[in-house]
Parts: structure tokens; C-alpha cells; sequence
């Protein structure tokens, strides 16, 4: 499943160096704005200790984890969505991906240029966020003029439509997202054709020192970052971008002894991957045998055939049924011969949904 997280914010503010540290990728981090033109994709592991457990029990002959996509999009700056700056070229950036990862700088360095003059993590927040409602704004009244003439024909799908531009445009022009924004079921489904970047599920990174990293709560600028995003919703994910590169290029001991020293029990990366894993609403499902133990994406919600046909479309268009365990119970049970004995393993039909932690065996025939 190709999904992924843009990462976003003002020039220098550390989403390159974020990414680095990400992907292990190299992107060019410089001291001066757009040095990021075209936005680096990184693939990354999502951190999951089910997937270790598993292995310990199988003992497979092959592990494989599921990934998730980042993508590191060059710093916005005001006026973008006018094409100051490469505005434009960002902004169609932002459209791409599924959701918005926002990099903020909570952090004095007097080394390192502040775009605005000084470091403000607020008007940073509302810097970006103007830009792309103005940007959203444009494409609203592109399509308003037209659909109100149709909508007042009685044409049923214009009255929908325009109904939901109308309550877009009011927002927009108030300053607001399209997240803020009810809908009803009919609207938004017009809605999502538009790709409106406000519409996006957004989480906050807070970007601190390496000073602040024990405590982030004491950092007045922390502080504001989560009053702005409970307001909204979000969720905000508290890392220090340096020390995070440096993790990246040590191996799994070293790591955890790392950041043992720091006195951290998970770094901020592995936070931030599975922050943008859960804010698209996915799950992780497992198949296990002695060839392999491996993780699989899946959106929540999705039903057995829809899960299977992740693996091969094949599993989809000819499913029988499906045998699962749940990660817990297998676990608990200790294999999966254990768990069947217990009446643990149950076999599910067309209409199952699957749920995060499954451990799944499909029986199709094509």
C-alpha cells in the first residue's frame, strides 16, 4: 500500500535533516532556503516489537516488516501559494501525498538562519497554514462560479457540490482548514476529488535541542506547539532532529545503548513512524510460517478479501477463508498448534474485518 507522509515546514527549521535521519537517504541539508527543490521519497521500516515475538516462536527462515513511505518536501515560504519562493512546485508536492507531517522549529540557534527573523513556532504553524487554505481557496472559486449556475437548475449532484464549496469557501475565507469543516457523507465524497490540501491529516513535530529532549514540556515553545494542536486534534511528536541522524547510522545494540544514555526508552523517529502509520488510519497484520514471518499494511476497516488481495490479487479474487489468531492469544499460547488446541484459531469468511495484530493463513482457489 503506497501510502505516504509529506514532511513539511519553513526553510531551516530541520525537515531535512529530519528525513536523513528517516531514510538514512543523504537528502542535501544547507543552511539557506530550497535547497530541497524536488522532493526526496524515502521508504522506512515501521517499528514494531509483535513482529520480533513472532519470529522468536517460528523462527522463520526470512523476516520482512512492513515500510511506510516519507516524502521530504522543500521548505514553504509566505506567499507560496501566490508562487513566491517555488511555491507553486511545493504546494502541487503537498497534493501527493496522504498526509502532512509539519516540522516545527522549537529550538535557538543563533548558527542557524530563522527564515522570519526570529523563532516563533506559532506564526510558523500559521505561516504554512495560510498558505495552503489561500492555495485551497484558489481552487474552490475555480469551480464555485460554475457550479452555483448548475445547482440552481435543481441539477442534484450541483446542489451537493456547491452546498460543500460554499461551506469550504466561508472556512476559507475565515482562515480555517478543511478539516474544521462538517460535511455530510454525500459532500464529502465531491470533496475529496478536489485533493484540498487543508483536508489532510496533519501531525506536529516539534524540532528541539538536544538540551530539551529529557523534558520537552519544559520548552516554552513545546508548550505552545501542543496548545495549537489540541485545538485541532493533532497530535504532536517531540524530536531533536541531530541526535536523531546520529542514531540513524548506528545499528540495533548500539541504538538502544544510545539511547539508554540519553535516557530514552524510544527514539523520536520510531514515535514519528508510527504517529503517521496510525494518523492514516492502518494496521499491521501478520503471516507466519517456518519460510517467513512478515508484516503487511492494511487500512482499517478492510475485510479479509481486501486484506488478502494486499499480498497478490489472486488471494482476493479467489478467497475462501481465512484462518487467524490473534497476536495476543498466540502469545499467549505459545505456537500456533497451541493456540488451535485452545480453540484460539478461528476460521473467518468474506466478511471478516481484520484487526490490527492479526495473525493471518488465507485459503483461496483461482
Amino acid at each position: 500500500m503506497a501510502l505516504t507522509t509529506g514532511i513539511v515546514g519553513l526553510p531551516n527549521v530541520g525537515k531535512s535533516t529530519l528525513f536523513n535521519a528517516i531514510t538514512q537517504a543523504g537528502a542535501e541539508s544547507a543552511n539557506y532556503p530550497f535547497c530541497t527543490i524536488d522532493p526526496n521519497v524515502g521508504i522506512v521500516e515501521v517499528p514494531d516489537e509483535r513482529l520480533n515475538k513472532l519470529t522468536e516462536i517460528v523462527q522463520p527462515k526470512k523476516v520482512v516488516p512492513t515500510t511506510f513511505e516519507f516524502t521530504d518536501i522543500a521548505g514553504i515560504v509566505k506567499g507560496a501559494s501566490k508562487g513566491e519562493g517555488l511555491g507553486n512546485k511545493f504546494l502541487s508536492h503537498i497534493r501527493q501525498v496522504d498526509a502532512i507531517s509539519h516540522v516545527v522549529r522549537c529550538f535557538e540557534d543563533e548558527n542557524i538562519t530563522h527564515v522570519a527573523g526570529s523563532v516563533d513556532p506559532i506564526a510558523d504553524i500559521e505561516t504554512i497554514n495560510l498558505e495552503l487554505i489561500l492555495a485551497d481557496l484558489e481552487t474552490i472559486e475555480k469551480r464555485i462560479t460554475k457550479v452555483e449556475k448548475m445547482a440552481k437548475q435543481k441539477d442534484k449532484d450541483a446542489v451537493v457540490e456547491f452546498s460543500a464549496l460554499s461551506k469550504l469557501k466561508e472556512a476559507f475565507e475565515a482562515e480555517k482548514s478543511a478539516r474544521s469543516v462538517a460535511l455530510t457523507e454525500e459532500e464529502e465524497k465531491v470533496v475529496k476529488g478536489f485533493q484540498l490540501l487543508t483536508s489532510k491529516p496533519v501531525l506536529y513535530v516539534a524540532n528541539v535541542g538536544e538540551d530539551d529532549l529529557l523534558d520537552p514540556d519544559q520548552n516554552p515553545y513545546v508548550q505552545k506547539v501542543k496548545e495549537y494542536a489540541a485545538n485541532e486534534g493533532a497530535e504532536v511528536i517531540v524530536v531533536c532532529a541531530r541526535i536523531e541522524e546520529e542514531i540513524s547510522d548506528l545499528d540495533g545494540e548500539e541504538k538502544q545503548a544510545f539511547l539508554e544514555e540519553l535516557g530514552i526508552e524510544e527514539s523520536g523517529l520510531d514515535q514519528l513512524i508510527k504517529a503517521a502509520y496510525h494518523l492514516l488510519g492502518l494496521g499491521t497484520y501478520f503471516t507466519a510460517g517456518v519460510q517467513e514471518v512478515r508484516a503487511w499494511t492494511f487500512t482499517k476497516g478492510m475485510k479479509a478479501p481486501q486484506a488478502a488481495g494486499i499480498i497478490h490479487t489472486d488471494f482476493e479474487r479467489g478467497f475462501i477463508r481465512a484462518e487467524v489468531v490473534s497476536y495476543e492469544d498466540l502469545m499467549e499460547a505459545g505456537s500456533e498448534a497451541a493456540a488451535k488446541e485452545k480453540g484460539k484459531l478461528r476460521l473467518e469468511g468474506k466478511e471478516y474485518v481484520v484487526q490490527d495484530g492479526d495473525v493471518m493463513h488465507f485459503r483461496f482457489n483461482v
